[in-house]
């Protein structure tokens, strides 16, 4: 699906910011860059999920290797570690808003010695680099040819490396060194935390017990080779550039207690298997019963497994030979994952550290299960969060540590209405309407009382019929930094999309309420005073487009993306004329290039890089910073109000090709990115595979092609 070839692969500086993921569909996933290097925290061959799809750790790094062939030996491995001191690195305060420079809080901000990177660059010898939803590396030194498949076992804590090794020319031996670790998935190790149990297995590997976790066991096997045990059983300093890009020291260190040595007869072909697992105590113990080396084929067949999972879920989707739709198909699938809580499908909002979102769940929905046609997984969804609604609302995040849902959000419930309706349309059968009815319906009554009535985060429905959210510290719309008390974006008051969706919403219930033989003459009454309540307040004459937020009096007129919400919806309440002057003032002043910004370049707390240390980084995540899945509301618009025409099908298109340069070349290689940079060349930041990117691209892009 995705190819490089060497003369791609050859500058390692480039390619460690070119990166890829793999996942298992229960929170698991694998990740590194094109060069076979490791360029941040999240990345190695298996980060596994404990409690899917959270409490995710990173037990398995990643696999060296060297081939040697008589006095020749060539590493294959492609590293970047820290070298010698260059000073002292400590974020310039010029760069920190005023609101932020507070003794208790300024120490959040960089103070490390930054040190010389020192690369082994085994990708010199990489002839191709290839991504499918499985990862492959093809390597050729002297008269070798290896081929590095990776792939996870789908529903499990297993990871798969796969070796197809071709020797054309007289006896050779392949070293493996597996680098192995037991951490957060956020954190890092040292020699000091790295504290297993080591065991020689019969399965031509090792097992680990770590010490934090005696319960669990970390397994490695191998089809043949000699174990051979290293002296230095650490590989200390691991930098990865990405860490350091935002001013942390970016140091890890793993363990390696055994080489792998296999013995590779002149022309020949062998096929080696390496797996590891992990398992609790009690699934060890049944394993062992039966243990042995895997054959030479088992990785392979797990290779196999994961494509024919893949081939099966872009024919299902329907896009035919569109490559660009079925790439989004596979990314897609890396979001929707097994939660073991609800035993039922839920969304992880971005990858690799968010967890299940519930704003993200509902705005990716569309495009993650019903453009792809999945629609048990999209009825799991739906029924997931409808469980966990408390004092009407959807949650805001179920966090990576298992505890409580957080609800400190105004819009998930409201976009909850914009998915449930989005489900119907795309099934619409009796049977469809019906799990509506038992299961979904109940959610949305008690929702809209909520807000009707005033329930938390100061959520209430004013004298006007608008909803008012947020006060002091609370931060409440998708606009939600905070760091200690400094608010970066308060829109404290009545939010544009807020309302804008809250009219949708009741329009919703309306036609719901009169099928199921509900009274809806009240949700419909309730909506015309919306509609003439915003239209009043929200339309800003001096700049032809409309108010961030109304507060009274007090109205923001900084150009924001949420006011294209006020005309994507399928329920919406400007005129015409209003509606298109809405989308030429984001087209103008937002577009750039694969997103839209969160704030006009005009405005003076415009941020146009994303980069660097915590506080400056968000000082700029909603105040300039482009995102991904507002292009889906963007181009839906714009299709919109003109009139769906193939000029207007034409010009979306090409709205669209700076996302497919990135899904095809930047970042995280076929995925899109969460944030961009709102300056040129509009850099992908943050989570580099976004569920709502992801969902809210293939859903517009569906709808721009009318497939």
């Amino acid at each position: 699906m995705f190819h490089f070839t060497q003369e791609n692969l050859m500058d390692f500086k480039q390619n460690i910011r070119r990166e890829w993921v793999i996942t298992n569909g229960i929170g698991g996933y694998a990740g590194g860059s094109v060069t076979g290097a490791c360029c941040r925290t999240h990345q190695g061959y298996l980060i596994a999920s404990l409690h899917p799809p959270v409490e995710r750790y990173m037990v398995f790094s990643k696999t060296n290797e060297t081939l040697s062939c008589g006095d020749e030996s060539f590493c294959l491995e492609a590293s970047q570690h820290a070298g010698e001191a260059l000073g002292s690195a400590v974020v310039d305060s010029n760069d920190i808003p005023r609101e932020y420079q507070r003794e208790d809080t300024v120490n959040v901000a960089s103070d490390f010695q930054m040190r010389r990177p020192v690369y082994k660059e085994g990708q010199r010898y990489l002839q191709a680099f290839d991504y499918d939803g499985t990862v492959s590396f093809t390597y050729e030194a002297a008269d070798i040819v290896m081929t590095k498949q990776l792939a996870l076992a789908r529903g499990e804590n297993t990871a798969a490396v796969a070796y197809t090794v071709e020797n054309h020319g007289a006896k050779a031996y392949l070293t493996i060194t597996p680098l192995m670790n037991y951490r957060e998935h956020s954190g890092s190790s040292t020699k000091d935390s790295l504290k297993f149990q080591t065991i020689p297995n019969t399965s031509g590997g090792f097992d680990l017990i770590p010490d934090a976790s005696p319960k669990l066991c970390i397994s490695l096997s191998c089809s043949e080779g000699e174990l051979i045990s290293r002296e230095a059983c650490f590989d200390e300093d691991l930098q990865y550039q990405i860490e350091v890009d935002n001013e942390t020291p970016g140091l890890d260190t793993h363990y390696c207690p055994y080489d792998i040595r296999i013995s590779i007869p002149a022309h020949s072909t062998k096929k080696i298997s390496l797996l590891c697992s992990v398992k609790h105590q009690g699934e060890k113990e049944e394993l062992q019963k039966t243990a042995g080396r895997p054959d030479g084929q088992e990785a392979h067949r797990i290779v196999a497994q994961v494509k024919d999972y893949y081939a099966q879920l872009i024919k299902n989707a329907g896009f035919g030979d569109n490559s660009f739709a079925n790439a989004l198909v596979v990314a897609a699938d890396q979001f929707l994952v097994y939660r073991s809580s609800t035993q039922l499908m839920t969304v992880l909002a971005g990858l690799p550290w968010f967890t299940d979102w519930g704003r993200d769940t509902m705005i990716a929905f569309s495009g993650l299960t019903l453009a792809t046609r999945r629609f048990s997984d999209a009825r799991e969804i739906l029924s997931t969060f409808a469980r966990y609604i408390h004092h009407g609302l959807v949650p805001n995040m179920f966090p990576d540590n298992g505890q409580e849902p957080l609800y400190n959000t105004v819009d998930a419930s409201l976009w909850y209405f914009y998915a449930v309706e989005a489900y119907l349309k795309a099934t619409g059968t009796e049977t469809d309407y019906a799990f509506v009815q038992k299961e979904i319906y109940p959610a949305l009554c008690e929702i809209i009382q909520a807000y009707e009535k005033g329930t938390d985060f100061s959520i209430y429905m004013d004298e006007d019929a608008l909803i008012h959210a947020g006060s002091g510290n609370d931060q409440v719309t998708w606009m939600d930094v905070r760091v200690g008390d400094w608010v970066v974006t308060p829109r404290h008051g009545k939010p544009v999309e807020i309302n804008a969706l809250w009219y949708n919403a009741l329009c919703v219930m309306a036609e719901l309420s009169s099928r199921f033989g509900d009274a809806s003459s009240h949700y419909t009454e309730l909506a015309e005073r919306v509609a003439e309540s915003f239209c009043a307040q929200f339309w800003n004459p001096d700049m032809n487009c409309l108010y961030d937020v109304v507060e009274g009096a007090s109205k923001d007129d900084s150009i924001r993306p949420n006011q294209i919400y006020a005309v994507s919806l399928p329920h919406t309440m400007l005129s015409k004329e209003q509606e298109k002057a809405v989308v030429e003032t984001v087209r103008d002043k937002l577009l750039a290039g694969p997103g839209i910004r969160s704030l006009s370049p005009e405005h003076p707390d415009y941020h146009g890089i994303y980069c660097g240390s915590l506080p400056k980084r968000d000082a700029a995540y909603h105040q300039g910073t482009a995102w991904g899945y507002l292009m889906g509301g963007f181009l839906t618009a714009y299709l919109k109000v003109n009139g769906y025409t193939q000029e207007a099908k034409r010009q979306a298109l090409a709205f669209l090709e700076p996302v497919k340069k990135h899904l095809c070349e930047e970042g995280c290689i076929g995925s899109i990115s969460e944030i961009f940079d709102g300056d040129k060349p509009h850099n992908s930041r943050g989570c580099y595979a976004q569920a709502w990117s992801v969902g809210e691209v293939l859903r517009s892009y569906q709808e721009v092609r009318g497939i």
